[in-house]
């Protein structure tokens, strides 16, 4: 059997470039023109949000603020995952009727509340999105949430003037509430609590005649003197053994910064994770101060001025009968800001310390309007445009 001969292998010969460059005109350069520019030149910015979102969600949050900055839609993902803590917002109060007004301070963007409970009602302190409500003319006292509509009545008490408090929300088993009236040299300190039938005074000797708002931590109420001289300092009280303590003022504080008497200075107390910060305006400085508290090397305990440095990223929320502190809320880093309009109304009046100034420059012409009777802030929930 003849074996058939193998022909030999015939060798293709290569297009030339131009018939390379020609096949590629005709079979690629029509489609470009009908793609997207971001599959012709691709970037990270063009990459799906949803995977945008995954890569930043990985990132510590120093790292996502910085990723952040590279373009708008990093931006976009960063916000979107970024964990913060939640900001209060603004609560404004008629002058009569019942519209009352929400705003967030980093959007500034007015909501409206009809509350007719809460007609001829005084709003007295707000802490975990409560309302501590006053109606002076019947004596009475009650916890209102402005989301719920939710009411609590408290046993009728009659207080000409003072400051009121409570510990935490009122569903809570260890709710107290609080209210301080002074008398000349006398403090009386009275205290309830939701479902009680009637509250327990007690009258202790004191130096103040006015205090800042009060502050409840670690099982203590504490509220600051109106810087006299002779009573300068922190006052606190125990509401469960009723007991009244002074604690001087000493070691590093405040400077009296051209006025001894401190008829022209103003106050707010705050905490954040169980520390106390004191925020100070005066008619004598363009700017407020910030003190903490310290232990010095000694052990004692003293107040002293926060720099620029030791801001660490906190915010400072600040109004006459309560003040809140946040921390690693990006857009308002190192800012103080007060419950009053600022001059345009296009947001609160604030203080950035970073820029070391007001917005505006001349708001602190008005330091003792930076926190009016007619504002507070409280803490929304978190899907609070429902009930808007």
């Amino acid at each position: 059997m003849k074996s058939k001969s193998m022909s030999p292998t015939k060798k293709s010969h290569s297009p030339s470039s131009s018939t390379v460059s020609n096949k590629r005109s005709k079979l690629v350069n029509p489609s470009f023109a009908d793609l997207p520019s971001s599959l012709v030149n691709p970037s990270f910015a063009d990459l799906p949000s949803c995977l945008l979102e995954v890569i930043m969600s990985r990132l510590e949050l120093k790292d996502n603020i910085r990723a952040s900055t590279a373009c708008k839609p990093w931006l976009e993902a960063g916000v979107a995952v970024r964990v913060v803590e939640q900001h209060p917002w603004l609560m404004c109060f008629p002058k009569r009727g019942s519209s009352f007004e929400l705003r967030d301070p980093l959007k500034w963007k007015p909501y409206t509340l009809e509350l007719p409970e809460l007609a001829d009602s005084t709003v007295r302190y707000a802490k975990d999105g409560w309302l501590l409500m006053e109606r002076s003319n019947e004596d009475e006292v009650f916890f209102f949430n402005p989301f719920t509509r939710e009411l609590i009545s408290l046993p009728k008490l009659k207080l000409a003037y003072g400051q009121f408090a409570f510990s935490c929300a009122p569903a809570s088993d260890n709710c107290v509430v609080v209210a301080l009236e002074s008398k000349r040299d006398i403090v009386t300190i009275s205290t309830s609590y939701p479902g009680g039938t009637g509250w327990n005074s007690s009258d202790f000797p004191t130096f103040y005649s006015s205090i800042t708002n009060i502050v409840y931590l670690n099982e203590r109420f504490y509220c600051y003197e109106g810087f006299k001289a002779e009573g300068e300092g922190l006052y606190s009280f125990d509401p469960f053994i009723h007991t009244w303590e002074y604690h001087p003022a000493t070691y590093g504080c405040f400077d009296v910064r051209g006025d001894p008497y401190g008829y022209e200075q103003s106050a707010c107390l705050a905490e954040n994770n169980g520390k106390l910060f004191l925020i100070l305006t005066s008619r004598h400085e363009k700017r407020p101060v910030v003190y903490d508290q310290r232990i010095s090397d000694g052990g004692m305990e003293f107040w002293g001025e926060m720099s620029d440095a030791r801001l660490d990223g906190f915010t400072f929320f600040a109004s006459l009968y309560n003040s809140e502190v946040r921390k690693n809320l990006p857009w308002v880093r190192d800012n103080i800001c007060f419950s009053r309009s600022g001059r345009k109304r296009k947001r609160c009046a604030s203080y950035s310390f970073k820029e070391r100034s007001y917005n505006t420059a001349k708001e602190w012409e008005d330091w003792l309007e930076l926190c009016p009777a007619g504002s507070i802030w409280i803490d929304p929930p978190k899907n609070i445009l429902k009930y808007l």
